[in-house]
Protein backbone atom coordinates (compact mmCIF):
# COMPACT_ATOMS: atom_id res chain seq x y z
CA UNK A 1 0.00 0.00 0.00
CA UNK A 2 1.17 3.47 -0.78
CA UNK A 3 1.01 6.27 1.67
CA UNK A 4 2.36 9.55 1.47
CA UNK A 5 5.17 10.95 3.73
CA UNK A 6 5.27 14.40 4.68
CA UNK A 7 8.24 16.00 7.24
CA UNK A 8 7.76 19.06 8.48
CA UNK A 9 11.65 20.20 8.64
CA UNK A 10 13.14 23.53 9.31
CA UNK A 11 16.87 23.59 11.02
CA UNK A 12 15.35 26.89 12.66
CA UNK A 13 13.69 25.52 15.70
CA UNK A 14 11.23 27.77 17.46
CA UNK A 15 8.85 28.00 14.68
CA UNK A 16 5.91 25.71 15.87
CA UNK A 17 6.30 22.41 14.00
CA UNK A 18 5.53 20.42 16.48
CA UNK A 19 2.11 22.47 17.34
CA UNK A 20 1.46 22.43 13.49
CA UNK A 21 2.50 18.63 12.76
CA UNK A 22 -0.22 17.46 15.58
CA UNK A 23 -3.16 19.84 14.46
CA UNK A 24 -2.57 18.85 11.80
CA UNK A 25 -2.72 14.60 12.17
CA UNK A 26 -5.92 15.09 14.61
CA UNK A 27 -7.43 16.98 11.44
CA UNK A 28 -6.59 14.50 8.44
CA UNK A 29 -7.79 11.98 11.27
CA UNK A 30 -11.26 13.96 11.21
CA UNK A 31 -11.34 14.36 7.68
CA UNK A 32 -11.09 10.51 7.19
CA UNK A 33 -7.74 10.46 6.50
CA UNK A 34 -6.23 7.21 8.23
CA UNK A 35 -2.66 8.84 9.59
CA UNK A 36 0.41 7.42 11.48
CA UNK A 37 3.01 9.77 13.16
CA UNK A 38 6.22 9.06 14.19
CA UNK A 39 8.08 11.04 16.57
CA UNK A 40 11.82 11.41 15.21
CA UNK A 41 13.01 13.94 17.52
CA UNK A 42 14.85 12.51 20.62
CA UNK A 43 13.48 15.72 22.20
CA UNK A 44 10.27 13.44 22.02
CA UNK A 45 7.90 16.81 22.25
CA UNK A 46 5.13 15.93 19.76
CA UNK A 47 4.93 12.22 21.97
CA UNK A 48 4.35 14.08 25.23
CA UNK A 49 1.65 16.05 23.19
CA UNK A 50 -0.86 13.10 22.82
CA UNK A 51 0.58 11.14 25.67
CA UNK A 52 1.08 11.62 29.27
CA UNK A 53 3.89 11.43 31.30
CA UNK A 54 2.81 8.49 33.34
CA UNK A 55 2.34 6.91 29.64
CA UNK A 56 5.25 7.62 28.41
CA UNK A 57 7.48 6.54 32.04
CA UNK A 58 5.75 3.19 31.12
CA UNK A 59 6.52 2.86 27.58
CA UNK A 60 10.05 4.20 28.14
CA UNK A 61 10.58 1.86 31.33
CA UNK A 62 9.55 -1.10 29.99
CA UNK A 63 11.49 -0.88 26.82
CA UNK A 64 9.31 -3.33 25.36
CA UNK A 65 10.08 -4.70 21.52
CA UNK A 66 8.80 -2.21 18.43
CA UNK A 67 7.18 0.81 21.28
CA UNK A 68 8.95 3.36 20.28
CA UNK A 69 10.64 4.11 17.26
CA UNK A 70 14.53 3.62 19.07
CA UNK A 71 13.13 0.06 20.01
CA UNK A 72 12.44 -0.62 16.43
CA UNK A 73 15.96 0.41 14.92
CA UNK A 74 18.07 -0.36 17.79
CA UNK A 75 18.58 -4.16 17.06
CA UNK A 76 20.71 -3.13 14.17
CA UNK A 77 23.16 -1.76 16.09
CA UNK A 78 23.98 -5.66 17.18
CA UNK A 79 22.75 -8.43 15.39
CA UNK A 80 19.58 -8.48 15.41
CA UNK A 81 17.11 -6.58 12.67
CA UNK A 82 14.33 -4.07 12.72
CA UNK A 83 11.46 -4.83 14.64
CA UNK A 84 7.66 -4.50 13.77
CA UNK A 85 6.36 -0.98 15.62
CA UNK A 86 3.96 -1.40 18.14
CA UNK A 87 1.53 1.76 17.28
CA UNK A 88 -0.36 4.01 19.95
CA UNK A 89 -4.18 3.98 18.87
CA UNK A 90 -5.02 7.71 19.79
CA UNK A 91 -8.49 8.48 18.20
CA UNK A 92 -10.47 6.65 14.88
CA UNK A 93 -7.96 6.58 12.56
CA UNK A 94 -4.62 7.93 14.13
CA UNK A 95 -1.38 6.49 15.51
CA UNK A 96 1.29 7.00 17.12
CA UNK A 97 4.54 5.47 17.42
CA UNK A 98 6.30 7.11 20.47
CA UNK A 99 9.36 8.94 20.64
CA UNK A 100 12.33 7.58 22.72
CA UNK A 101 15.04 10.23 23.85
CA UNK A 102 17.44 7.42 23.61
CA UNK A 103 17.44 7.80 20.05
CA UNK A 104 20.13 10.14 19.91
CA UNK A 105 22.27 7.30 20.62
CA UNK A 106 21.21 5.95 17.21
CA UNK A 107 22.84 9.10 15.70
CA UNK A 108 26.24 8.21 15.60
CA UNK A 109 25.70 4.73 13.70
CA UNK A 110 24.00 6.55 11.33
CA UNK A 111 26.66 8.57 10.85
CA UNK A 112 29.65 6.22 10.56
CA UNK A 113 27.10 3.53 8.21
CA UNK A 114 26.71 6.78 5.51
CA UNK A 115 30.39 6.44 4.10
CA UNK A 116 30.20 2.88 4.39
CA UNK A 117 26.81 2.56 2.08
CA UNK A 118 29.32 3.81 -0.76
CA UNK A 119 32.33 1.33 -0.55
CA UNK A 120 32.37 -1.60 -3.23
CA UNK A 121 31.25 -4.48 -0.97
CA UNK A 122 29.39 -5.42 2.16
CA UNK A 123 26.73 -2.82 1.18
CA UNK A 124 23.58 -4.26 3.00
CA UNK A 125 24.42 -3.41 6.29
CA UNK A 126 24.51 0.24 6.25
CA UNK A 127 22.05 0.42 2.99
CA UNK A 128 19.27 -1.28 5.64
CA UNK A 129 20.69 0.93 8.78
CA UNK A 130 20.33 4.45 6.67
CA UNK A 131 16.57 3.29 5.68
CA UNK A 132 15.59 1.64 8.89
CA UNK A 133 13.27 4.65 9.83
CA UNK A 134 11.59 3.66 6.05
CA UNK A 135 11.43 0.22 6.98
CA UNK A 136 9.84 0.46 10.37
CA UNK A 137 7.34 2.86 8.25
CA UNK A 138 6.46 1.03 5.42
CA UNK A 139 5.13 -1.71 8.15
CA UNK A 140 3.63 0.76 10.20
CA UNK A 141 1.53 1.54 7.02
CA UNK A 142 0.72 -1.53 5.83
CA UNK A 143 -0.65 -2.79 9.94
CA UNK A 144 -2.97 0.17 9.88
CA UNK A 145 -3.55 0.86 5.78
CA UNK A 146 -2.04 4.61 6.94
CA UNK A 147 -3.21 7.15 3.90
CA UNK A 148 -0.70 9.39 5.21
CA UNK A 149 2.61 9.28 7.52
CA UNK A 150 3.67 12.81 9.41
CA UNK A 151 7.20 12.67 10.89
CA UNK A 152 8.82 15.57 13.28
CA UNK A 153 12.02 15.66 13.59
CA UNK A 154 14.32 18.18 15.39
CA UNK A 155 15.69 21.58 13.69
CA UNK A 156 19.19 20.55 12.84
CA UNK A 157 20.80 19.00 9.91
CA UNK A 158 22.52 15.68 11.87
CA UNK A 159 22.73 12.34 10.43
CA UNK A 160 18.94 11.76 12.05
CA UNK A 161 17.35 14.16 10.35
CA UNK A 162 19.50 13.06 7.02
CA UNK A 163 17.69 9.46 7.54
CA UNK A 164 14.22 11.13 7.96
CA UNK A 165 14.60 12.94 4.61
CA UNK A 166 15.88 10.90 2.69
CA UNK A 167 12.45 8.55 3.35
CA UNK A 168 10.34 11.90 2.71
CA UNK A 169 8.14 12.22 0.00
CA UNK A 170 6.97 15.66 0.69
CA UNK A 171 8.42 18.71 2.96
CA UNK A 172 6.63 21.59 4.80
CA UNK A 173 8.96 24.17 5.72
CA UNK A 174 7.24 25.74 9.03
CA UNK A 175 8.56 29.90 9.35
CA UNK A 176 8.82 32.47 11.58
CA UNK A 177 8.74 36.08 10.23
CA UNK A 178 12.58 36.98 11.24
CA UNK A 179 16.21 36.68 10.37
CA UNK A 180 16.82 33.95 11.99
CA UNK A 181 13.90 31.98 9.81
CA UNK A 182 15.18 33.02 6.70
CA UNK A 183 18.99 31.77 7.32
CA UNK A 184 17.70 28.33 8.25
CA UNK A 185 16.01 28.21 5.30
CA UNK A 186 19.01 29.17 3.17
CA UNK A 187 20.90 26.47 4.78
CA UNK A 188 18.11 23.91 4.69
CA UNK A 189 17.46 24.39 0.54
CA UNK A 190 21.45 23.37 -0.69
CA UNK A 191 21.19 20.33 2.16
CA UNK A 192 17.79 18.92 0.67
CA UNK A 193 19.08 18.88 -2.66
CA UNK A 194 22.55 17.36 -1.63
CA UNK A 195 20.84 14.70 0.53
CA UNK A 196 19.19 14.04 -2.19
CA UNK A 197 21.72 13.66 -4.56
CA UNK A 198 24.07 11.89 -1.97
CA UNK A 199 21.44 9.43 -1.36
CA UNK A 200 20.83 8.75 -5.50
CA UNK A 201 24.88 8.02 -5.24
CA UNK A 202 24.44 5.17 -2.63
CA UNK A 203 21.00 3.90 -4.55
CA UNK A 204 23.40 3.79 -7.87
CA UNK A 205 26.42 2.21 -6.05
CA UNK A 206 23.77 -0.53 -4.71
CA UNK A 207 21.86 -1.59 -8.21
CA UNK A 208 25.44 -2.03 -9.56
CA UNK A 209 26.83 -4.07 -6.71
CA UNK A 210 26.95 -7.72 -6.38
CA UNK A 211 24.81 -7.52 -3.48
CA UNK A 212 22.26 -5.59 -5.44
CA UNK A 213 22.16 -7.45 -8.70
CA UNK A 214 21.13 -10.40 -6.09
CA UNK A 215 18.72 -8.69 -3.65
CA UNK A 216 15.63 -8.45 -6.10
CA UNK A 217 13.10 -7.12 -4.04
CA UNK A 218 12.85 -3.50 -3.58
CA UNK A 219 15.00 -2.29 -0.34
CA UNK A 220 15.08 1.34 -0.22
CA UNK A 221 13.34 4.74 -0.30
CA UNK A 222 13.78 6.86 -3.65
CA UNK A 223 14.54 9.67 -1.71
CA UNK A 224 11.99 12.09 -3.47
CA UNK A 225 11.81 14.96 -0.68
CA UNK A 226 9.47 17.47 -2.60
CA UNK A 227 9.57 20.76 -1.14
CA UNK A 228 5.95 21.34 -1.64
CA UNK A 229 5.83 24.97 0.86
CA UNK A 230 6.33 26.99 3.74
CA UNK A 231 3.83 27.83 6.50
CA UNK A 232 4.47 31.10 7.77
CA UNK A 233 3.63 32.23 11.70
CA UNK A 234 1.48 35.34 12.47
CA UNK A 235 2.46 38.19 14.67
CA UNK A 236 1.24 37.28 17.83
CA UNK A 237 0.77 40.94 18.54
CA UNK A 238 -1.26 43.36 16.25
CA UNK A 239 -2.52 40.60 14.11
CA UNK A 240 -4.73 43.06 12.19
CA UNK A 241 -1.60 45.17 11.45
CA UNK A 242 1.96 43.04 11.68
CA UNK A 243 4.94 45.54 12.97
CA UNK A 244 7.49 47.20 9.79
CA UNK A 245 9.75 44.01 10.88
CA UNK A 246 7.21 41.28 10.70
CA UNK A 247 6.03 42.78 7.71
CA UNK A 248 9.70 42.81 6.05
CA UNK A 249 10.85 39.22 6.48
CA UNK A 250 7.35 38.20 5.69
CA UNK A 251 8.47 39.93 2.01
CA UNK A 252 11.71 38.37 1.80
CA UNK A 253 10.23 34.86 2.28
CA UNK A 254 8.73 33.81 -1.69
CA UNK A 255 12.44 35.16 -3.52
CA UNK A 256 14.58 33.28 -0.63
CA UNK A 257 12.37 30.32 -0.84
CA UNK A 258 12.64 30.14 -5.04
CA UNK A 259 16.25 30.66 -4.74
CA UNK A 260 17.48 28.53 -1.98
CA UNK A 261 14.99 26.04 -1.76
CA UNK A 262 13.54 25.66 -5.33
CA UNK A 263 16.95 26.48 -7.14
CA UNK A 264 15.38 28.95 -9.16
CA UNK A 265 17.34 31.94 -10.49
CA UNK A 266 15.59 35.55 -9.30
CA UNK A 267 16.22 38.60 -10.34
CA UNK A 268 14.77 41.86 -10.60
CA UNK A 269 12.00 41.00 -12.77
CA UNK A 270 10.84 38.23 -10.77
CA UNK A 271 7.29 38.91 -8.86
CA UNK A 272 7.42 38.00 -5.36
CA UNK A 273 4.31 36.07 -5.06
CA UNK A 274 3.14 34.02 -2.42
CA UNK A 275 2.52 31.14 -4.20
CA UNK A 276 4.77 28.88 -2.33
CA UNK A 277 3.06 30.36 1.11
CA UNK A 278 0.33 27.08 2.03
CA UNK A 279 -0.77 29.45 4.72
CA UNK A 280 -0.59 31.85 7.54
CA UNK A 281 -0.84 30.27 10.69
CA UNK A 282 -2.44 32.30 13.36
CA UNK A 283 -1.45 32.91 16.90
CA UNK A 284 -4.08 31.25 19.05
CA UNK A 285 -2.95 32.65 21.96
CA UNK A 286 -4.38 30.96 25.27
CA UNK A 287 -6.64 28.34 23.01
CA UNK A 288 -2.79 26.69 22.81
CA UNK A 289 -2.25 26.12 26.80
CA UNK A 290 -6.06 25.07 27.02
CA UNK A 291 -5.79 22.48 24.21
CA UNK A 292 -2.89 20.95 25.85
CA UNK A 293 -4.03 20.92 29.00
CA UNK A 294 -6.58 18.96 28.21
CA UNK A 295 -4.23 17.01 25.48
CA UNK A 296 -6.38 17.63 22.86
CA UNK A 297 -6.50 20.03 19.25
CA UNK A 298 -7.46 23.67 19.92
CA UNK A 299 -10.75 22.48 17.20
CA UNK A 300 -12.18 20.21 19.56
CA UNK A 301 -12.24 22.61 22.44
CA UNK A 302 -16.07 22.73 24.15
CA UNK A 303 -17.33 24.93 26.62
CA UNK A 304 -16.82 22.10 29.58
CA UNK A 305 -13.10 22.63 28.61
CA UNK A 306 -13.79 26.76 29.00
CA UNK A 307 -13.94 27.48 25.72
CA UNK A 308 -16.82 30.07 26.13
CA UNK A 309 -17.89 33.59 24.59
CA UNK A 310 -15.03 34.58 22.14
CA UNK A 311 -12.70 31.40 22.91
CA UNK A 312 -15.77 29.62 21.67
CA UNK A 313 -15.85 31.52 18.25
CA UNK A 314 -11.90 31.29 18.32
CA UNK A 315 -12.55 27.46 18.14
CA UNK A 316 -14.18 27.67 15.41
CA UNK A 317 -12.20 29.59 13.18
CA UNK A 318 -9.12 27.39 14.29
CA UNK A 319 -11.52 23.97 12.80
CA UNK A 320 -11.84 26.22 9.39
CA UNK A 321 -8.70 27.03 9.26
CA UNK A 322 -6.77 23.50 10.10
CA UNK A 323 -9.63 21.55 7.97
CA UNK A 324 -8.33 24.54 4.72
CA UNK A 325 -4.85 23.96 5.77
CA UNK A 326 -4.88 19.81 5.71
CA UNK A 327 -7.00 20.34 2.53
CA UNK A 328 -4.30 22.48 1.08
CA UNK A 329 -1.58 20.58 2.11
CA UNK A 330 -3.52 17.28 0.75
CA UNK A 331 -3.99 18.22 -2.61
CA UNK A 332 -0.04 19.45 -2.92
CA UNK A 333 0.33 15.86 -2.33
CA UNK A 334 -2.29 14.22 -4.43
CA UNK A 335 -4.71 12.85 -1.93
CA UNK A 336 -7.94 13.47 -2.24
CA UNK A 337 -10.20 15.18 0.84
CA UNK A 338 -13.84 14.69 1.18
CA UNK A 339 -15.01 18.12 1.95
CA UNK A 340 -18.75 17.36 2.89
Amino acid sequence: MNASILTFFNNKGGVGKTTMIYHLAWMFATLQKRVVIIDLDPQSNLTAAFLNEDEIEEIWDQQDIGSTIYNCVNPLAGIGDIKEPVLKNITSDLYLLPGDMRLSDFESILSQEWPLSMADTNLYRPMRILSSFWHVMQMAIQQVHADILLIDIGPNLGAINRSALIVTDYVVIPMAADLYSLQGLKNLGPTLRTWKSLWQKRLDNWKESDEGNTINQPQFPCGLMMPIGYLCQQHSVRLDRPVKAYDKWVKRMPEIYREFVLDENTNENTTSTMEHCIATVKHYRSLIPMAQERRKPIFNLTSADGAIGAHANAVLDAKRDFKSLATKIASKMDISINDD
